[in-house]
């Protein structure tokens, strides 16, 4: 495997960050672009990026930090192209604003990209029309729950907007873009951490629907929150992102993290970044910086000891709550991954409003929030 990650400023001018020895760009097999909506929006890449990688799958996404090698969040898009020795990939596409069932994507990543060869599937999903939660049930549905999945949610900065994302195009909302690896050579890697620390008694959900929380217990949902959360129930939403809730589906369950994304002070609900079905069992959680930094180590070391050899390449997906709470000290959690899988493995990714990833079974996929996500590669 041979990389090669470029910068793209606002003038379409681009800045080699590193290459491998002897990468060729019209053998690149696959190019991840990441930039600010609306830079993607103002300078529309893809022409550029298929001119310099002629014949790679391109995939543009926007987000709310784009992560380079050089473990710092860019001001302009950045682009890893891969090149594989052996390795295969296949892609699809979907679009949520055309009206169709959601299971009709779980029907195509099956038609089109399962095959006994199939290692893992990154998805890469527009963030503002999409129920992340629905789209990992179908799409673990779809493949029985045995093909690890790994992306995210595209961002929008702060501005929670849109967002949009592209297959072989400049991206647009309303997308979903799946791409499968194949091959018995490629190795993957997975780990997720948040470093938030539960607090409070654990409460069951006993009204809710899909992704809207409106009673834990006896107590509306937002009067219990506003209880717990004190001084800061008066600078909510924003507030949750220092207090999200972490939820077990069933009592012997992984936990997850659950963001809050809007309050219904009529109907004393909350809106949550993934679903918390009735019976579930939360409990409120918090942070300090220096246990989320310690998060984001602990994920990187847990692959790191797993495997024989640094990976060659590590995407990472971070939530846009931790750059929002770690704020100045945000590239802490960048340079502590950096430090423990080594300088020989290239890292991207970007900072999202979902992160998707096996859980820690190794099996299928979650949607996380506030969760530092690690997908490591190598192909031996």
């Amino acid at each position: 495997m041979k990389t090669r990650q470029i910068l793209l400023d606002s003038n379409l001018v681009s800045k080699c960050l590193n290459e491998s020895p002897s990468f060729s760009a019209d053998k690149a097999h696959l190019v991840l672009a990441f930039g600010q909506r609306t830079l993607l929006e103002k300078v529309q890449p893809y022409s550029t990026l298929h001119q310099i990688y002629p014949n790679a799958t391109i995939v543009i996404c926007s987000s709310s930090g784009q992560i380079s090698n050089q473990v710092q969040i860019e001001e302009s898009l950045v682009a890893t192209a891969i090149e594989f020795d052996k390795a295969k990939i296949k892609s699809v596409v979907y679009d949520v604003l055309d009206g169709d069932s959601i299971q009709q994507l779980g029907s195509k990543v099956h038609d089109e990209l399962t095959a006994p060869d199939l290692r893992a599937i990154l998805v890469l999903s527009e963030g503002s029309h999409v129920n992340g939660s629905e789209l990992i049930q179908v799409l673990a549905q779809q493949t029985q729950g045995k093909i690890p999945f790994f992306g995210g949610l595209a961002g929008d900065e702060f501005s929670f907007e849109k967002t949009v994302v592209g297959l072989n195009t400049d991206a647009s909302p309303g997308k979903i873009v799946a791409v499968g690896f194949y091959g018995e050579g490629l190795e993957f890697g997975f780990a997720s951490e948040g470093g938030w620390a539960d607090f409070g008694p654990e409460r069951e959900v006993t009204h809710s629907d899909k992704n809207v929380l409106y009673k834990i217990g006896d107590r509306y949902a937002l009067d219990l929150y506003k209880e717990y959360l004190g001084k800061y129930a008066d600078e909510l939403p924003g507030s949750a992102l220092y207090f999200p809730l972490s939820m077990k589906e069933t009592p012997d369950a992984e936990s997850v993290v659950r963001t809050i994304l809007s309050i219904d002070e009529t109907q004393k609900s909350m809106t949550f970044a993934g679903d918390l079905p009735v019976g579930a069992r939360v409990r409120l959680m918090r942070g300090n910086m220096d246990r989320l930094v310690d998060a984001a180590a602990e994920a990187a070391k847990q692959i790191r000891t797993s495997l024989p050899h640094p990976p060659q390449i590590a995407f990472l997906v971070s939530c846009v709550g931790r750059r929002i709470v770690l704020a100045e000290r945000i590239e802490e959690e960048l340079e502590v991954i950096k430090n423990t899988l080594g300088n020989e493995t290239v890292l991207f990714g970007f900072y999202s409003y979902g992160e998707i990833s096996p859980n820690k079974q190794k099996l299928g996929c979650e949607l996380h929030n506030q969760t530092m996500t690690i997908a490591t590669m190598y192909e031996a």
